[in-house]
């Protein structure tokens, strides 16, 4: 059942005795004072629907425990170990100096319990109704978006581990698997919790070990085919079909029907990295910027740095990416506003989606163009005519429109045309191909380049949202590490973080309740 807060204090209460050693405008001090404010125990009564049992931690303690935890990266242990010994933290949620904490599989117990509700973030809008209540995005229409890698909680696997870890996890939860496994896998002692026992410097032994290794997956996948599966054990048959074939090829001079596999020279587009958290990717911010994890996007007003939305999501994807997720973050807003964004976001189909509102406006950094030959013509250079369906070059030639590819093929009228060299070197000619928003995207590249109020409102607000993704991705000077598997266990840490960011940000302004309502001290005076 659920435990509520007493209204006495006992007689060695922390907040009496030594809640002076706190310090002022600290969140500490603002949880000694307002968690029950902050987390009332009638927003968590679904959690404990029965009303049967020992009394639980009172929500208004366990919510402060959550958020103290996310702002300080602690781990389970020590945050119950904080709960403990700390007097700060026994300040903040009004426990006995005496109090003996709890165990640190309660904190498990809890988020399990708020991953399964139909409200799994109300921590984060427990914050967001004190940000709404205190009116300090009041009149702010302006939201700058951005994203970050945060590393995964998980060793990245090669191919040989990973074949080997799908197929003992198919053991484990497939019903009937171990028995298949005995039967059909021979290339390796998959109950050895140790290495295949090869000549590892020599390449034709792992060429032959990988062979082995993805004809067993493929033929326990083939004799568990049939076999009416779900949950678990539908998503380990599922993983190790998708192992098999990731990180694999035909070897040279097969085509895979003899047995002969190697391992591709390549990343896979969606490569998992791990079998323990097959929602971890691989990506990169840039071409020398290689990180296996998840992507956390954020939205946020940038003069006061209030994050007003975010998503964690696998880090590779198109439905992952930058804009498709700034999309989302534009549909949830619901009220107009100047979307800020580097040329990440500068894709067709957002900017035709800020465009559709009529009243949203994007001050985005249009992607680069660039020409086939250095400083010759890019795509700004053609002349598209919609209407006609037809494409001119800079030597005034014309070609239509595919319907079907968007595309416009110079072909036989590039040779001999003065202007070849400024133009392509392929020697088919020169081929146009227009996006669906290909209008929209010239318009933003000449705007960037007529309108310098355009680029000095992107410089004075975008940059902004850097100092929030730094607030998130990093503390005390090193990079957080993820410390969960899964999209929505990361997801509802990332809300847990931006809360308590959301919360420090707003003491920094001087929040504090008066009359029953939020507000900052700027308001007060």
């Amino acid at each position: 059942m659920q435990g509520v807060e007493r209204a006495d204090r006992e007689l060695l209460d922390a907040q009496a005795l030594v809640g002076h050693l706190v310090a002022a405008g600290s969140m500490f001090a603002f949880l000694a004072d307002h968690r029950l404010d902050l987390f009332a125990d009638g927003e968590f009564e679904d959690l404990f629907p029965s009303g049967k049992g020992r009394p639980s931690i009172p929500a208004s303690v366990m919510a402060s425990i959550l958020v103290l935890q996310t702002l300080h990266d602690f781990s389970d242990r020590e945050t119950a170990e904080a709960a403990r010994c700390d007097l700060r933290w026994k300040v903040a949620t009004g426990m006995a100096l005496d109090h003996a904490g709890f165990d640190a599989s309660t904190l498990v117990y809890w988020r399990r319990r708020l991953a399964k509700s139909d409200r799994p973030h109300r921590i984060n809008d427990a914050v967001r109704k004190v940000v709404q209540e205190t009116g300090i995005l009041r009149g702010r229409r302006r939201r700058a978006v951005d994203s970050t890698i945060l590393a995964d909680a998980v060793a990245t696997q090669d191919t040989i581990t990973q074949l080997i870890s799908a197929i003992r996890r198919v053991g484990r939860q497939v019903p009937g698997a171990l028995e298949q496994i005995a039967v059909v896998c021979t290339g390796h002692d998959y109950r050895r919790p140790d290495k295949p026992r090869i000549d590892w410097d020599d390449p034709a032994a792992k060429d032959a070990l990988v062979s082995a290794l993805v004809n067993d997956a493929n033929a326990l996948v083939a004799a568990l085919v049939d076999a009416e599966l779900e949950g678990d054990a539908q998503f380990a048959l599922a993983l190790l079909a998708l192992v098999a074939g990731q990180d694999v090829v035909p070897a040279e001079g097969s085509d895979g029907t003899d047995g002969r596999w190697r391992i591709a020279r390549r990343v896979a587009p969606d490569r998992v990295v791990s079998t323990v958290d097959p929602d971890a990717r691989h990506t990169r911010k840039s071409p020398e910027n290689r990180r296996d994890g998840y992507r956390a996007h954020v939205a946020a007003e940038p003069e006061t740095g209030i994050i007003t939305d975010e998503k964690v999501t696998k880090a590779a994807g198109p439905e992952n990416s930058d804009p498709a997720v700034a999309e989302k973050f534009l549909d949830a807003e619901g009220d107009p506003c100047e979307w800020y964004g580097d040329s990440a976001y500068g894709t067709g189909d957002l900017r035709a989606a800020i465009d559709d509102t009529d009243a949203d406006e994007a001050v985005i950094k249009p992607k680069p163009v660039q020409p086939p030959v250095e400083g010759g013509f890019t795509i700004d250079d053609f002349t598209v005519n919609e209407q006609a369906g037809t494409v001119g070059c800079p030597a005034g030639h014309t070609r239509p429109i595919s319907e079907k590819t968007r595309t416009a093929a110079f072909g036989k009228l590039c040779r001999g045309c003065p202007l070849q060299p400024r133009c392509t070197t392929a020697k088919t000619g020169r081929k146009i191909v227009l996006h669906q928003q290909d209008a929209l995207l010239r318009q933003a590249r000449r705007d960037w380049a007529d309108k310098p109020e355009l680029r000095e409102k992107y410089r004075k607000y975008r940059p902004n949202v850097e100092r929030v993704i730094s607030q998130i991705a990093n503390l005390g000077g090193r990079r957080l590490t993820l410390r969960y598997r899964g999209t929505t266990k990361n997801n509802a840490w990332l809300t847990h973080r931006t809360a308590a960011l959301n919360l420090r940000n707003l003491l920094s302004r001087g929040l504090t309740r008066t009359a029953g309502v939020w507000v900052l001290a700027a308001q007060t005076t």
